[in-house]
């Protein structure tokens, strides 16, 4: 059994909750049930934060297009953008394909979730800091340049799927040897692992916090291996992480999703 965080739909705060994996049940509150029959809401309630460039092969299939202009070498420093709070989404809810786009691309990845706040930390305590983990798809509109910040491209509604919990991190083995999977219409499409980040996760942590603080509820995403998988309207997308969980959501054309607070 593991302790999670969840946050089901319709309940203003979110619950402890046992999770068993393997027989699909989740215990709170006294009750027990089909983790397949609940609906959720994002568990995060901080900000989030991406990572470029921190998988081995990400980084190898840049070549030596990361040794020219503007930078002239491999980065010496975690690359980091946001994604705010317009692109949070939660387990099976659609996300948007935007009018005239084609393809969309999925960013499977692990969440981590800050539990008090963290600055200057060193990476020898730096778990110590962590509430726990969670599954996110970093999602994209496929762009060549990671040299300026691609918001456009990044940060629009619902590109940031997270869910369905929180594992805590007692109940979750080292987040850096775990293997990513992504499906697609149930077909495995992409399969990595932690083990071949650049910075660990304590590392990360070490080098982020040095010059920004996270707080409670904050989320770190530890990057995007390559070859992340292209999709398009009505494709269902499941991301699986090993201890994590999974997060499945389907693509639906942006004006096919009612717009909450306005019209399409």
């Amino acid at each position: 059994m593991q302790k999670v965080r969840v946050k089901l739909s319709g309940q203003r705060d979110d619950v402890i909750a046992s999770l068993d994996q393997s027989k699909s049940s989740i215990f709170y509150q006294g009750i027990q049930r089909n983790m397949e029959e609940l609906q959720y809401e994002t568990p995060v309630t901080g900000t989030v934060y991406g990572t470029l460039l921190n998988y081995k092969g990400e980084l190898a299939k840049l070549g030596d297009a990361v040794n020219q202009d503007p930078y002239n070498q491999p980065p010496q420093a975690p690359v980091l953008y946001i994604k705010p709070r317009n692109t949070h989404t939660s387990h099976k809810q659609p996300i948007p394909l935007p009018k005239n786009i084609e393809f969309i691309q999925t960013g499977a990845t692990l969440g981590i979730v800050i539990g008090k706040t963290a600055t200057k930390l060193k990476k020898e305590s730096a778990l110590d800091y962590v509430m726990g983990y969670t599954v996110v798809n970093d999602v994209t509109v496929p762009h060549e340049s990671v040299f300026r910040p691609a918001v456009k491209h990044r940060s629009r509604d619902g590109f940031c799927p997270m869910g369905p919990w929180i594992v805590e991190k007692d109940s979750f083995e080292s987040p850096n040897s775990v293997s990513i999977r992504t499906w697609v219409n149930g077909k495995l499409v992409q399969e990595n692992t932690t083990a071949n980040l650049i910075r660990s996760v304590e590392q990360l942590l070490e080098d982020i916090t040095e010059f920004m603080t996270l707080y409670q509820g904050d989320t770190l995403l530890i990057g995007v291996a390559e070859d992340a998988p292209l999709v398009q309207a009505y494709d269902h997308v499941r991301i699986e992480i090993d201890g994590a969980g999974f997060l499945e959501n389907t693509i639906l054309p942006e004006q096919e999703i009612p717009l909450k607070g306005g019209n399409r």
